[in-house]
């Protein structure tokens, strides 16, 4: 059955709108959780990682902290596109594709999470912007998180969520832009719906444009599946602990500059970043497989 809501259409956004979406800046809520050994396992299994099984006191590596704090909304209140229905924590939105645009992360020196640690998360809408892009109308939420265990605070992340009107046949789109050609290190991913779905189903995210490829082609107007963009964040981490050993991030800040389908592999690279003092600062980028930038992103070590 098809409905016309706020969901599935989009409509201008106009002063009063982004007022009500504005009103939602200041809220914030507090998730607590454990940092238990299971997803930690199935992570690894689904990066192709050969680690030693993980016990209490094991290092949670970078980024894996999306394993935890999940959304468990009741199946009544999912919405079309899978996600949970507009409003609740974050605002109601009336525009229909929405992706996570990129983030900022801090790690606390000497303060790692770590398998066992019960955690607590506290979320708060930062900001909420509008702009009107060369593709249509954009709105932005900044969520920033604080993640603690009993030792004190973790890691902060800023999160950005951007949100963009449904596609246009025959509207056009920005030019793509090379991806640099100087990698010292790369690995090619084939983002079979196998590695998909089980990425979906570590992070419980319901989102259809991961899994469902007559909603994501008919509805959304995409050409395949979308990798997650939290998924290729994770595999550029992954990528440098390959090969840097030992490496230890205490900043990663990444975003997203076009999607990558499931119709073709991609792969990730990286570089010791120019002019990095004592060497760790890395660059660390997406390539589709025409050649295109898909994500950027800078690593600093501790």
């Amino acid at each position: 059955m098809s409905h016309h809501t706020p969901e599935n259409s989009s409509r201008p956004m106009d002063g009063d709108t982004l007022a009500t979406l504005q009103a939602w800046q200041g809220r914030s809520e507090t998730l607590a959780d454990e940092v238990t050994a299971a997803p930690v396992r199935a992570l690894s299994a689904t990066l192709d990682r050969d680690d030693s099984p993980p016990a209490a006191g094991t290092r949670l590596p970078e980024l894996w902290h999306w394993l935890y704090f999940l959304p468990h909304h009741r199946q009544s209140e999912i919405g079309e596109d899978g996600h949970a229905k507009r409003g609740g924590f974050l605002p109601p939105v009336p525009l229909p594709r929405r992706m996570w645009a990129g983030g900022r992360l801090m790690w606390e020196k000497g303060n790692p999470l770590q398998v066992g640690d019960k955690v607590e998360r506290t979320s708060t809408i930062a900001s909420v912007t509008h702009k009107a892009g060369r593709t249509g109308e954009l709105v932005f939420v900044l969520v920033r998180h604080e993640v603690r265990n009993e030792r004190g605070l973790a890691l902060t992340e800023e999160h950005d969520i951007v949100y963009r009107a449904a596609a246009e046949p025959g509207k056009k789109t920005p030019p793509p832009t090379p991806a640099p050609k100087d990698a010292a290190f790369s690995r090619e991913l084939v983002p079979d719906d196998v590695l998909l779905f089980r990425y979906s189903a570590l992070t419980f995210n319901g989102h259809r444009i991961h899994y469902d490829r007559r909603y994501v082609t008919q509805v959304e107007g995409y050409p395949g599946l979308i990798v997650h963009g939290p998924l290729i964040a994770t595999l550029l981490v992954d990528l440098l602990r390959r090969n840097v050993p030992g490496a230890q991030l205490a900043r990663f800040e990444f975003r997203a500059v076009r999607p990558t389908f499931d119709i073709a592999p991609f792969r990730v690279h990286g570089k010791p970043a120019e002019g990095s003092a004592h060497g760790k600062t890395f660059s660390l980028w997406g390539e589709d497989a025409d050649g295109w930038l898909t994500m950027q992103a800078t690593a600093v070590l501790a």
